[in-house]
């Protein structure tokens, strides 16, 4: 989306510099998404780990997370 709207922008002004800059807000939105992503499974590794070590607190052995 944001790259045709840069492609639009440049066709009807010729200003390269706001081509270049729409590519770099495309750039960081990228970013972003990874990121989320990133803290998005981390987030479901932890609560995962906590699901298991409560499991296992329940059946009385420890695991190495809680050593």
């Amino acid at each position: 989306m944001i790259k045709k709207i840069a492609w639009e922008t440049f066709k009807n002004t010729g200003d390269i510099n706001t081509y270049l800059e729409f590519k770099q807000i495309e750039e960081i939105e990228k970013g972003i998404e990874v990121e989320t992503e990133t803290q998005n499974i981390n987030l479901n590794n932890k609560i995962y780990q906590e699901n298991i070590d409560k499991e296992n607190r329940e059946k009385g052995e420890i695991t190495k997370w809680q050593t």
